[in-house]
């Protein structure tokens, strides 16, 4: 099961009491920071954030380690949970990226710690190139044996966790959403930040603007992978050329077929192969049209097809309104390691 698909609703912790918020005067959408709570009171309310523990790399670190009892008494690190063929995790970067640069000079510090669903998702390189796409430049941290994820307890993706000056866990958010709360607590933790270091100066309450996500009905994510026990009535493998393994199932013949009944907006599907395979895509039985994902190609004879080899997550389908369809793969040759849909 998907914890980030999942977990879209879901509405994260909220442990930064209204009551214990830094007092302040606000004045033209700046902060004036007046006093904060001591550590013993803190103490009370919140649990000390837990170190990374066994990273496997770093990306936008100059090579150098990143932990966060660094930034203690100096910081406040935003720690976010991904994984980069998450659509969820995906659709937060965007936020993630304007705070990093409207709140790194005013003591922020965001810390990806990337935690991977899929094995293909360990590879440094992979991991590297989707910091690239997703244009991030805070440090990003390879949690490949889930022991970081594991001593917070953690259970989906994306999941944040707000850590103070003094090293709480002052605000917890999990999935999508909460955008604004978020950058909330973030100024509120630097205003006090800024209080405990005795510097002058404002935090801009401004509020970094939302992009809608239309929701509605969709299906469930399928999994083609044997050990998370798909649904074999759900999607239909229409030959026997299929070699299906725990983590993915891989056409082992040339003109596999995919057969999918759905409900969703937008459709997502993660996969890979060795050499690029060429995959021509149809909706109820046509090429697609306007609701055509972004990267679906649209050949000169009207075809739509799909150019799979990285292994990243591809959007087939990008609709306007959640619709009962049919999708169909049609696969050219063998090679294809077909992981997941999601939907959206």
């Amino acid at each position: 099961m998907s914890f980030g698909l999942l977990t879209i609703l879901v509405v994260g912790g909220i442990f930064y009491l209204n009551s214990q918020k830094v007092s302040r005067n606000t004045i033209g959408g700046k902060v004036d920071v007046k006093t904060t709570i001591g550590k013993e009171e803190k103490a009370k309310l919140y649990s000390v954030a837990k170190e990374i523990t066994t990273p496997n790399d770093f990306i936008n670190t100059d090579g150098n380690p990143v932990t966060i009892g660094e930034f203690v008494g100096k910081k406040v690190v935003l720690l976010d949970i991904w994984t980069y063929s998450c659509i969820n995790c995906q659709r937060t970067t965007p936020y993630l990226n304007a705070w990093h640069e409207k709140y790194k000079d005013k003591g922020l510090v965001i810390i990806g710690l990337h935690t991977p669903e899929f094995e293909f998702e360990k590879v440094y390189q992979n991991v590297l190139e989707a910091t690239k796409r997703l244009e991030i430049k805070y440090p990003v941290v390879l949690d490949n044996d889930y022991s970081t994820w594991n001593a917070y307890q953690n259970r989906f993706w994306p999941r944040k966790y707000l850590i103070d000056i003094d090293g709480y866990v002052v605000y917890d958010h999990i999935g999508e959403g909460g955008y604004e709360e978020t950058e909330q607590k973030i100024q509120d933790a630097l205003a006090e930040r800024m209080a405990v270091l005795g510097e002058s100066g404002t935090i801009d309450q401004s509020i970094t603007k939302e992009i809608p996500v239309q929701g509605g009905v969709r299906s469930p994510e399928v999994y083609f992978g044997s050990a998370r026990e798909p649904n074999e009535k759900d999607f239909l493998f229409p030959s026997n050329g299929w070699d299906v393994t725990p983590e993915f199932a891989q056409n082992v013949a040339s003109d596999a077929r995919i057969i999918y009944q759905y409900t969703a907006k937008d459709v997502f599907f993660v996969a890979e192969s060795d050499t690029e395979i060429v995959v021509e895509v149809l909706r109820d039985g046509e090429p697609l049209g306007l609701e055509a994902g972004s990267d679906i190609v649209r050949t000169l004879d009207g075809k739509t097809v799909l150019k799979i080899k990285e292994a990243r997550l591809y959007k087939i389908i990008q609709g306007n309104q959640s619709e009962t369809n049919t999708l169909e793969l049609k696969i050219q040759k063998p090679g294809l390691k077909a992981f997941t849909f999601t939907f959206g």
